[in-house]
């Protein structure tokens, strides 16, 4: 398959591919806001956020994650409902304590 990884058509599809690269850049960016999660957590306090952006970017991620139900994708659903997750509770955090 032409521009497939390797070449040929040893069993390369490029849709798994596709599907490989959303997983990886699900987790990668899921991953990024973990540290974030756990500082609020140990720390009780989400002070160091803008509220503005904190807002913005829950918003963000609920429409990633409606587009990725729509589309059936499931890498987006993983990692957006994850890092919806993430970032809902350190919301939550900044709306209670500041």
């Amino acid at each position: 398959m032409p521009g497939c990884i390797g070449g040929g058509n040893g069993g390369c599809n490029m849709a798994d591919w596709t599907e490989a690269l959303g997983m990886l850049a699900g987790v990668l960016t899921t991953i990024a806001f973990v540290p974030q999660a756990l500082h609020t957590w140990r720390t009780g306090s989400a002070r160091d956020f803008s509220l503005k952006m904190l807002l913005l970017f829950v918003a963000g991620v609920v429409l990633w994650l409606a587009y990725g139900l729509l589309t059936r994708s499931a890498p987006m659903v993983l990692a957006n409902t994850a890092t919806l997750l993430l970032a809902s509770y350190i919301l939550s955090v900044k709306l209670r304590r500041g």
